[in-house]
Parts: structure tokens; C-alpha cells; sequence
């Protein structure tokens, strides 16, 4: 068998291992989150993980906020307008986390998944994990089903694949996202950053977007990132292949969003040791702004995916 797929249940939470056996590329998921803590390649002998994770299970409990390292944003993504928004004649008020004045990633960041499946081949490994969202929050008084497939595949390619469905009486607001740090070693300021967009959203002083679109095409050949300071989400070329690379000397790591994800949020932390780089359905603030809102209708499952590949210079 050229893939192995383990589970570790010593720990809080289930902790599985996607394994290349032949190369050495691997994942580690977390049930917690459904996160990803761990994409790793040997580099010149030394095994390298691009991940900015967590060093143990306990620890991605304690520090998943404010930094929300690897979380899965849903049902909305970003910021949202002081938690509030306006639904079929209705104002809700969202009520877990805040980073004043707005709420902020969604409300599964820290739920832990049920491990459906894991299954490996000559060709394949993978783990599906599945959360019932119960309507925990006031503010979003709609229950669905959130999974998560990831797959670690030949040709070095990690993918998760994101499906919800839900069996509510109508359809219902919602936008997905994640928001992962990626790391090559080092500071990103040794390293370059490439994606296909031209405009970004203007954000008012509190990050939300302003509904106006500002020219910016430094990210369309690729731009080294020492000495530049992103808070920004951007708008990917819908005509051109949605694919974000980052790269230094020795590793490139490329993101392929399908049509799902046409946003990209990118996060430079003040520690430049790593930099989010985040895949969105839809803009900050969408619940208000609509800035790709989806209305989810009933009983119709809704899919989002997203592949990475490491590749060694």
C-alpha cells in the first residue's frame, strides 16, 4: 500500500495521519476544527511542515482564538457588521465571539467532528469528518451539517472538499471560508506571492468592505512580500484559472480554489512567520453587503473545494 490513513484517539480529540508512504508527504487533521495542523514534505532530508499549527490537541483548544489558526469559517466568514444582519424581514444577533465592534469567523472554528470514514489505496488517503450545527447560536437559528473531506492524493496534492446540507423550511444565508496560515521557513519576507486578481475590496477603518472596488494588480506576476502589510480580500479573475502560489528558494506551495471560492483573504501577522491566506465564498460583511451571499435551499447539498500542492525546487 503506497497511502495509509491513521487515527491517534490518545489525545482529546482524534488526530489523523494522511500518509504518502513512499515519499514522505503527510497531513495531520485535527477532529477539532476538522483544522489542518500538518502538510509536511522532505526538503534536503529534513521533513518541512508549511502549516502554522498547533503544537498539540490541548493547545488548539486553548489558542484557537483570537488568532483562529486553521479554522473553518462558517456559516459566515470574516467580519460581520456588529454581529447583526437582516434575514426575510428579520434582525439576528449573533452571540459568540467578537473582536470589537464585529463578530467574527463564524461559529464552528472550535466544534469537534465526528470521523465518519478514513480509507487509503495505492493512489489515495483520506478521512471524511461530519458536525451538526443544533442552532447553538441565537443569532443563527438554522441547523445544517457541515463535512469535510480531505484527501491526500499522488502528485503531492492535498484537497478538502466542504459540503453542507441542511433541512430547514426555506433557504438560508451562508458563505464558506477558511483560514489557514502557510509557512516555508523562515520569514514570508523571503518569499513571493502570486494570484489572478486585479481589484480589491476597500475596507473601512474596522475592515468591513465599503461596496467599492480599488484597483490592484501587484499579485498578478507574482510580488516578493518583504516590506508589504496585507489586512486585504481580494476578488479573483473569474476568467483566468483561480490559482495562488507561494514560494521562496527551496518550496512552492500552490492553491487551487475552484469557482466556488472567488475571494481571497490574505493576512500578513506582525510575526511574518507565516501569512493567512484564506479562500472565501464570500466577502466580509456578505450577510449585509451580499457580496457573494448564498442562499442555500433545502435538502440540496452545497459543495466548496479547495486542493494544495508542495512542490521542492
Amino acid at each position: 500500500m503506497k497511502f495509509s490513513a491513521e487515527i491517534d484517539k490518545s489525545s482529546l480529540f482524534p488526530v489523523i495521519t494522511l500518509s504518502n508512504l513512499e515519499n514522505g508527504v503527510s497531513a495531520e487533521v485535527y477532529a477539532f476544527g476538522a483544522l489542518l495542523n500538518k502538510f509536511q514534505t522532505p526538503v534536503r532530508g529534513q521533513l518541512t511542515n508549511v502549516v502554522d499549527g498547533f503544537t498539540s490537541p490541548s493547545a488548539a483548544i486553548a489558542e484557537m482564538t483570537p488568532g483562529f489558526k486553521s479554522a473553518f469559517l462558517s456559516p459566515f466568514t470574516c467580519r460581520m457588521n456588529k454581529g447583526q444582519y437582516d434575514f426575510d424581514g428579520k434582525v439576528y444577533q449573533i452571540e459568540k465571539f467578537f473582536l470589537p465592534p464585529h463578530a467574527i469567523h463564524g461559529l464552528v472554528y472550535d466544534a469537534v467532528f465526528s470521523v465518519v470514514s478514513v480509507h487509503s489505496t495505492n493512489e489515495e488517503a483520506q478521512v471524511l469528518l461530519r458536525y451538526h450545527y443544533e442552532k447553538n447560536d441565537a443569532g443563527y437559528p438554522f441547523a445544517f451539517t457541515i463535512q469535510h473531506l480531505w484527501k491526500l492524493t499522488l502528485g503531492d496534492f492535498l484537497s478538502v472538499t466542504t459540503t453542507i446540507e441542511h433541512h430547514n423550511d426555506v433557504a438560508i444565508p451562508y458563505a464558506q471560508g477558511w483560514h489557514p496560515y502557510f509557512t516555508l521557513g523562515g520569514s514570508i519576507d523571503t518569499a513571493s506571492l502570486q494570484f489572478s486578481s486585479n481589484q480589491q475590496l476597500e475596507f473601512d477603518d474596522t475592515l468591513l468592505p465599503t461596496g467599492e472596488l480599488i484597483d490592484d494588480r501587484r499579485f498578478e506576476q507574482g510580488n516578493l512580500l518583504a516590506g508589504t502589510n496585507l489586512d486585504n480580500c481580494f476578488a479573483l479573475n473569474a476568467d483566468e484559472p483561480q490559482v495562488c502560489t507561494l514560494e521562496n528558494e527551496q518550496l512552492k506551495l500552490s492553491i487551487l480554489p475552484d469557482l466556488s471560492y472567488p475571494y481571497l483573504q490574505v493576512y500578513t501577522p506582525p510575526h511574518r512567520n507565516s501569512i493567512a491566506i484564506e479562500n472565501l465564498s464570500g466577502a466580509p460583511d456578505c450577510f449585509n453587503n451580499k457580496m457573494g451571499l448564498r442562499l442555500l435551499a433545502p435538502n440540496l447539498p452545497v459543495v466548496f473545494k479547495t486542493t494544495y500542492q508542495l512542490t521542492v525546487k
